[in-house]
């Protein structure tokens, strides 16, 4: 019990400690190199959305999002990231699954090899993050439960 308390206590003070985000390469859907600080623009937050194919409630949370969207879009400025942390085996099916469910209002990046996914301590998916226009993390939670989108709204509008 002792060592899970402590795990938990390294695993919260660690996202603490990077308040901003990390500096790590990840692919587009075209296989292009994507340095992660870029999703900082200085101009609008960033939703940030771990993902994989095998998880159910990550695509159920995709896929509500992606619905809500252009609704969302007018009530908040706001881009929407979606790391894939489907290793090489799955690259191909990940990026048929994002073309399926027309996930084109997302940027689309994929952590083939989980530096991304281990740089902001994902431990489990789905797991999303609120980054500020300057790189700051602003907000995160872990799971997915119908409806449960609606907080990362909520967040958005304070920008």
């Amino acid at each position: 019990m002792k060592k899970l308390i402590i795990a938990v206590l390294l695993s919260v003070m660690q996202l603490t400690a990077f308040a901003q985000l990390p500096s790590v390469t990840v692919e587009d859907i075209n296989g292009n190199r994507v340095n992660t600080k870029s999703i900082a623009d200085g101009k609008t937050p960033a939703v940030i959305l771990f993902w994989a194919v095998t998880c159910k409630p990550c695509i159920q949370e995709l896929d509500a999002i992606n619905e809500a969207l252009d609704e969302w879009k007018d009530v908040a400025d706001f881009r929407v990231i979606a790391i894939s942390t489907d290793d090489t085996r799955f690259l191909a099916k990940a990026k048929a699954l994002t073309e399926g469910h027309g996930w084109d209002g997302f940027t689309l990046l994929f952590d083939k090899n989980s530096d991304f996914k281990r740089a902001m301590n994902v431990v489990h998916t789905p797991q999303a993050f609120i980054v500020g226009p300057d790189g700051k993390i602003v907000y995160s939670h872990t799971g997915y439960n119908p409806g449960s989108e609606e907080k990362l709204l909520e967040e958005l509008k304070k920008f």
